[in-house]
C-alpha cells in the first residue's frame, strides 16, 4: 500500500494539499489510483484542508500519534530544524507516511513541497 504523508502550514486548503499530493505522485511516476491512504500528525489532524483532500479522493485519513511519528522520524530523508523544533520530527509528511505504512515501510522519495503543503509517499514493507 502507498501512503501519502501530509504536512502543512496552518490554514492550507484542500486544493493546496491536493497539489502537493499530485506533485509527489507525479515525481514518483505513479497514478492517482495507486494511493491507498492519507496520513498526518495528530497536531495537523485539525486542519480541514487535509481532511477535505482525503474525502475528495475517497481515502481514509490516518492520524498518527506523536510517539509513532517520533519513532518514524528517525527514518526521514528531509531534516528541517524548524519543523523539528515545532513538531518533534525532522519532516511531518515523511514521518507520517512511514508510520502509517507500518513496519518495514520505506519512502519512495523525499517530501515534495508545494506552497504551504508537503507530501511524502511511503510504501508498506510487504509491498513490491
Amino acid at each position: 500500500m502507498i501512503v501519502a504523508g501530509i504536512g502543512c502550514k496552518a490554514g492550507a486548503s484542500a486544493q493546496e494539499i491536493e497539489a502537493a499530493i499530485g506533485a509527489a505522485l507525479s515525481q514518483a511516476g505513479l497514478e492517482s489510483r495507486a494511493l491507498g491512504l492519507i496520513a498526518t500528525s495528530s497536531a495537523k489532524a485539525v486542519e480541514p484542508g487535509i481532511a477535505a483532500a482525503a474525502t475528495e479522493r475517497g481515502l481514509k485519513l490516518a492520524v498518527v500519534p506523536q510517539a509513532d511519528l517520533e519513532s518514524a522520524g528517525t527514518q526521514t530523508l528531509t531534516r528541517s530544524e524548524m519543523v523539528l523544533a515545532v513538531a518533534g520530527v525532522p519532516s511531518v509528511s515523511e514521518a507520517a507516511a512511514l508510520a502509517a505504512a507500518g513496519p518495514g515501510a520505506r519512502l519512495l522519495a523525499s517530501r515534495v513541497a508545494v506552497g504551504p503543503a508537503t507530501c511524502a509517499l511511503a510504501i508498506s514493507g510487504g509491498a513490491p
